[in-house]
């Protein structure tokens, strides 16, 4: 009998570390913009790139990581932040590789991090936690991590100097209350983002056309076309 009993120790407490890369759009040397891009639970790096076709463009690259088991922490976004740990570190580890290997081909002033839905709640809670310029933070139908009580209470360091952030939700919306978007948009605020908060109206956990538009049009004022 073999014993692997560290190695599986080692992979439980960083299970997102060898997860799956998925690269789209422009290829690396013609990269004028990068995005990366986090998918929902229950998802995969694939489908946030099929579901991301909306904003494909001339000179943008897509970086989309895949989470262990679909999931990039196990319980609700609203739990307490610790219930989800070692996995909400272990994502938050996984985005900031990630980025740095996009940062590596264009400026970080011109990679933009977004997500929907788990991957949008990973987004905010990294451009949180790791404030600076990005070309931009998008965050659809998701908001910061933990309980409502707690992030009354959380305070935040650094700037976001000037990064337009966008935050777009449902008001009929299962998983997010519309209270955790204006949160969240209070948080971003307070570090110096140049926040968009969209509500929509009757909207359940779901990508609006508009904010498509909005995202797009984020990426296009990156590459001059704004």
């Amino acid at each position: 009998m073999t014993d692997d009993g560290p190695e599986r120790d080692e992979a439980d407490a960083d299970p997102h570390a060898d997860g799956p890369l998925v690269t789209a759009g422009a290829p690396s040397g013609a990269t004028e913009v990068a995005v990366v891009l986090l998918h929902g639970r229950g998802a995969t790096a694939d489908g946030i790139v099929r579901l991301a076709e909306p904003l494909y463009r001339h000179g943008v690259t897509f970086y989309a990581p895949g989470a262990d088991r679909s999931r990039w922490y196990p319980y609700p976004s609203l739990a307490p932040v610790e219930r989800n740990e070692p996995h909400l570190s272990s994502a938050l580890r996984r985005v900031e590789a990630v980025l740095q290997q996009a940062a590596a081909t264009v400026p970080q002033e011109r990679v933009v991090v977004g997500g929907f839905s788990q991957g949008a709640c990973l987004a905010a809670e990294f451009a949180a936690r790791h404030p600076g310029r990005y070309g931009g933070v998008f965050v659809l139908s998701g908001g910061l991590v933990g309980p409502a009580e707690w992030l009354e209470r959380r305070t935040y360091d650094g700037s976001l100097d000037g990064t337009p952030v966008f935050l777009g939700c449902g008001d009929a919306d299962e998983y997010v209350p519309v209270e955790r978007v204006h949160r969240t948009a209070e948080a971003f605020r307070s570090l110096d983002a140049d926040v968009t908060e969209q509500v929509y109206p009757g909207v359940s956990h779901e990508v609006t056309d508009d904010e498509f538009e909005a995202v797009g049009a984020l990426l296009d004022d990156l590459l001059g076309f704004g």
